[in-house]
């Protein structure tokens, strides 16, 4: 019977920090976009908030990120992305999704 060997990830680690590093970079133009939309033409108080709150899931999404670009680096075989991990990066995402649609939505009326 013969042993099975370990499985060699190639350069799939870094594509995957790659990536991260590109939505991070895409989240943060989106986040400024957003907040200068919501600023143009005077700050409103719905404005303030979404900004603030647009910055707070910013802020979460790049801590899972650099959490994630981290562990790719420093092993040769990256464990899994953790469940809570994977849970906070999608509902950061989301709710950024809807804080920009509201911004629009906002700015068109």
């Amino acid at each position: 019977m013969s042993a099975v060997p370990d499985r060699d990830p190639g350069l799939q680690p870094e594509r995957t920090r790659l990536a991260w590093r590109r939505t991070t970079l895409t989240s943060t133009v989106a986040a400024v976009l957003a907040g200068k939309s919501a600023l143009h033409g005077g700050a409103s108080a719905a404005g303030v908030v979404a900004c603030v709150l647009l910055l707070a899931l910013w802020l979460g999404f790049l801590l899972v990120a650099h959490h994630r670009i981290r562990a790719l680096a420093a092993t040769g075989i990256p464990p899994a992305l953790a469940p809570r991990y994977a849970a906070a990066a999608v509902l950061c995402t989301v709710a950024m999704a809807w804080c920009g649609a509201a911004l629009v939505l906002q700015a068109q009326n």
